[in-house]
């Protein structure tokens, strides 16, 4: 605790010394450094097999991006150039364009969101949105979920969702005093000059610190007090996963790349002031003097 306590000090004193403004990103060159390799994963649930497609920009570097919901593409937009540059790991469920996932089973149609699928009460809930539900439907989506999460090792030092909204159905107003999630959050940052449907909302005190340092709208979910919808957040949140849900209103691809660079540009940063230490601690060990 105390180390992780230095740190998060360094970080904010050293490291980001000002708040920066909506509109100033860290930037990148905009020739890509890395290439992905592509590798694909068939899965099958029902009648339906459903690719998944894992693209690795560079060796694994700790940060593992997902997008369960194959309609929303402005996201995807947005954080490949900035993983051409700084390398990662993508995670794609192709699905027609769709957010809901649609397989029969049995000769029945079942549907459900991909994400609600972390837990079985999540799964259990998504079946009943989506007007039917099955002891066998639920085992085979209940797979699939632990499919995904399988290709997302504990080794990862941060779970980003890739996620867009439509205008005014999910925002910040969500989780304000009075709105329908304001139980779900430890702490809301909002700032009304940015459009309420661009947010963040992250499982990590420090990650949720640095985005609204950085004058975006921000989210530090109550892992304790949130519902259990099944969600990743939640997931992640149960099992002290660092995790960060970047999203912006459908087509606005430049805001998302924007915000998904200041969280990867602060990563970075972190990772180096991590290291230091222990860089130094060897070269100390190695020392003739010693």
């Amino acid at each position: 605790m105390t180390y992780r306590f230095l740190t998060a000090f360094f970080l904010f004193f050293t490291v980001l010394p000002a708040p920066a403004q909506p509109g100033q990103p860290d930037t990148f060159a905009t020739k890509p450094f890395y290439t992905p390799s592509t590798r694909l994963i068939a899965h099958t649930i029902g009648n339906r097999t459903i690719i998944i497609k894992v693209l690795q920009y560079g060796e694994p570097n700790g940060i593992y991006c997902i997008n369960m919901h194959d309609n929303e593409g402005t996201a995807v937009l947005g954080a490949t150039p900035v993983l051409e540059q700084t390398g990662g790991t993508l995670i794609r469920v192709e699905n027609f364009n769709q957010r809901l996932i649609r397989f029969r089973l049995n000769g029945v149609v079942y549907g459900f969101d991909p994400n609600r699928i972390f837990s079985r009460i999540g799964i259990q809930q998504t079946l009943r949105d989506n007007k039917r539900s099955n002891q066998a439907a639920l085992l085979e989506i209940e797979k699939f979920g632990q499919k995904l999460l399988s290709l997302i090792p504990d080794s990862a030092s941060m779970v980003i969702a890739l996620h867009n909204n439509t205008n005014d159905l999910f925002s910040i107003k969500s989780y304000i005093s009075g709105g329908v999630r304001e139980k779900d959050a430890k702490a809301v940052y909002y700032n009304e000059t940015q459009d309420v449907d661009d947010i963040t909302l992250t499982t990590d005190s420090l990650v949720y610190q640095v985005m609204a340092d950085a004058g975006y709208n921000a989210i530090w979910q109550d892992n304790a007090r949130a519902k259990k919808d099944g969600s990743l957040s939640i997931y992640c949140g149960d099992y002290g996963r660092r995790y960060i849900n970047i999203e912006t209103e459908h087509g606005k691809v430049d805001q998302y790349r924007e915000m998904f660079e200041k969280l990867v540009a602060f990563l970075q940063k972190e990772k180096e002031a991590t290291a230091r230490p222990v860089e130094e601690l060897t070269r100390k060990n190695l020392s003739p003097n010693q």
